[in-house]
């Protein structure tokens, strides 16, 4: 898969990481840690730069043997990181793969993570030829669900013990995506995509992090 391609629907953009991104993947972590630690480990108090670094260079790696294709989302006109996405754990015997999203706090609330999810499941169905694609959520991460929702995925049903949160099990609500999208976009050689504004669906509603209602 080229390495060099770029999906956008005019506001915002996914790219692959580069390697300096690392300080803005830090910044957009640490802003976000009491909002994300409950989900996303990862970002805990204590992650520093270097961690940055050495996942942005496995993901150099795990984009070569197509074990797993992460985007950096940032906005299309001032180039400003707002978060991160991706498509990992393949199956490849049923082509089917999980899809992940994560918004910084500061750009929550505008859209973000269900623009990226319409992007990058185009990609998953129509470049990677996907057949299935799943978004796995914890039970409690209701804002998650509903960009799920809103992205026009399916929500299946709970699944026991699915996830392991802090050293320990919960369980998660199971969404799926499936071929024919049911958005309209057009798709070009350059490999840019665009969604329309008039075909877009609503994403008005809160981006992953957690629900303000």
């Amino acid at each position: 898969m080229d390495s060099n391609i770029s999906l956008t629907n005019g506001m915002i953009t996914l790219r692959p990481y580069r390697d300096e991104d690392a300080d803005a993947l830090f910044e957009a972590a640490r802003e976000s840690i009491p909002e994300m630690t409950p989900w996303m480990p990862w970002c805990h108090p204590e992650y520093s730069v270097q961690e940055s670094r050495e996942w942005i260079t496995s993901c150099f790696d795990n984009w070569e043997k197509g074990n797993s294709y992460n985007f950096a989302i940032t906005n299309t006109e001032t180039g400003k990181y707002l978060g991160g996405c991706g498509i990992n754990d393949f199956h490849r015997d049923h082509d089917v793969a999980n899809l992940g999203y994560w918004v910084r706090t500061s750009e929550t609330k505008k859209g973000v993570a269900t623009m990226a999810t319409l992007l990058l499941a185009d990609f998953g169905i129509n470049e990677l030829k996907l057949k299935r694609i799943e978004i796995v959520i914890d039970v409690d991460n209701v804002a998650s669900q509903r960009v799920a929702e809103k992205s026009g995925a399916t929500r299946e049903g709970i699944l026991r013990n699915r996830l392991a949160q802090h050293g320990k099990p919960t369980d998660a609500v199971m969404f799926s995506l499936i071929p024919p999208m049911s958005f309209p976009q057009r798709r070009e050689s350059t490999g840019i995509e665009e969604i329309k504004p008039e075909n877009q669906r609503d994403s008005s509603l809160p981006d992953f992090i957690k629900d303000s209602e």
